[in-house]
């Protein structure tokens, strides 16, 4: 391993293993130092270095189970055989999917999100439900969704936690979470937001300033920092696409990247040795941490607690960030000829055998107002946004099954 530090005392051996991902060095592991061999053989003893210890990996893993444990449960609660007019893979019973065209992603309805805790900026401005903020982060939208995110987790996790225990890698997680949702709520105010997304971002970004901020331990450091940066590059281009908040996944990277600086600071490799030398063997003195080190932990604390606080209160004063700036709405969705990224909501009319009736529906965000007061059995539902109708024998139909016709008519 390269570094800058002076070499550790004649007849002391240091053996620093380094785990690789595609050639390339990522994070520096166990250190353990080897007792000096004499003229007669002795046996060969190891000493455990504490800052460079591995940890057993049981946070990540406690965090996927808690994710799927939240899906199973909003399944149960959306309920679709009861809720929907149709549903998928019946068989499941309760926990069958939504409509296709009302949710692609194999999931449950945009309500049964909001009953479980589902970000809406509206009720976290006009009902104090700040909480939603962080429980967001472990809700999912489909079993498309959870999967591709709990598979990240587990091989971006496990791995940091190895290296730098539960508490930091725990509160890394959490606090980025909540850095995606809060810059998501600043810009998209008439979507609800689901996911781990702004979480799994945040522990990239932390991967990528403890590179930084540890850059002296490294071997091979340009192109490990080229690797990490061409990750995070291609993900955040995956968030131009419709339907995806890539506002949650820049937030969560931001936050996660100035926490990295933070939590994922190392000693240097010369006080390591210098503090566990073998007795009788003098080294050079070497301070624990290089003066950047110390310069960017300043810094990005002051960064990422300024950040959080005023973002927070710009969001409970009903601030709408899309006023500051026009243009920021691509960064989450980028329009083409294949696809728009209108939000807008769509309305649909309801005319039944004796009366008429007016829905205003908010595509995605789960946000209506309707008369309910049908008679008859027969209802043409119509979408005004894109003139598709459909015309449904329903008997007293529940405001989520109307919902959900209208959705689905207008996806």
């Amino acid at each position: 391993m390269a570094t800058k530090e002076k070499d550790p005392p004649s007849g002391a051996q240091i053996r620093a293993n380094s785990r690789q991902a595609n050639g390339n060095v990522i994070h520096p592991v166990d250190i353990e130092i080897q007792k000096p061999q004499v003229s007669t053989p002795t046996p060969v003893v190891y000493k455990e270095i504490k800052h460079f210890k591995k940890w057993f990996p049981w946070l990540i893993p406690c965090f996927v189970l808690a994710n799927i444990i939240m899906f199973v449960i909003t399944m149960y609660v959306n309920n679709c055989p009861k809720n929907s007019v149709s549903c998928i893979a019946t068989f499941l019973g309760r926990f069958s999917f939504q409509p296709f065209k009302e949710n692609p992603l194999l999931g449950p309805s945009s309500i049964a999100l909001q009953k479980m805790g589902a970000l809406d900026v509206r009720k976290v401005i006009d009902q104090d439900q700040g909480w939603r903020l962080i429980t967001c982060n472990w809700l999912h939208g489909g079993v498309f969704h959870i999967l591709a995110n709990m598979l990240s987790l587990l091989v971006i996790g496990i791995r940091l936690e190895q290296e730098f225990g539960f508490v930091r890698i725990g509160l890394l997680y959490v606090i980025s979470g909540f850095g995606g949702s809060l810059l998501s709520a600043l810009f998209l105010q008439s979507n609800i937001s689901v996911g781990a997304s702004g979480a799994l971002f945040g522990l990239l970004g932390g991967m990528l300033s403890e590179l930084i901020t540890n850059w002296t331990m490294y071997d091979n450091k340009i192109a490990a920092f080229v690797t990490l940066v061409v990750i995070v590059a291609v993900n955040l281009a995956v968030g131009i696409l419709p339907h995806v908040d890539n506002f949650a996944h820049i937030g969560g990277f931001a936050t996660g990247f100035l926490l990295g600086f933070v939590f994922l600071i190392r000693p240097q490799l010369g006080w390591v040795t210098q503090r566990y030398a073998p007795p009788g063997y003098s080294a050079s003195s070497s301070r624990k941490f290089k003066m950047y080190q110390c310069v960017l932990w300043i810094i990005s604390l002051i960064l990422v607690i300024a950040g959080l606080t005023v973002g927070l209160v710009m969001l409970l004063r009903g601030v709408d960030a899309n006023d500051s700036c026009s243009w920021c709405h691509y960064l989450s969705c980028v329009p083409t000829s294949k696809w728009s990224c209108k939000t807008e909501p769509a309305y649909c009319l309801l005319v039944t055998a004796l009366q008429f009736f007016k829905i205003q529906m908010f595509f995605k965000s789960a946000g209506y107002a309707f008369m309910s007061n049908q008679v008859g059995s027969q209802l043409n539902v119509t979408c005004s946004s894109n003139g598709k109708s459909g015309v449904y024998m329903l008997s007293n139909p529940s405001t989520t099954q109307i919902q959900g016709l209208c959705t689905e008519l207008c996806s």
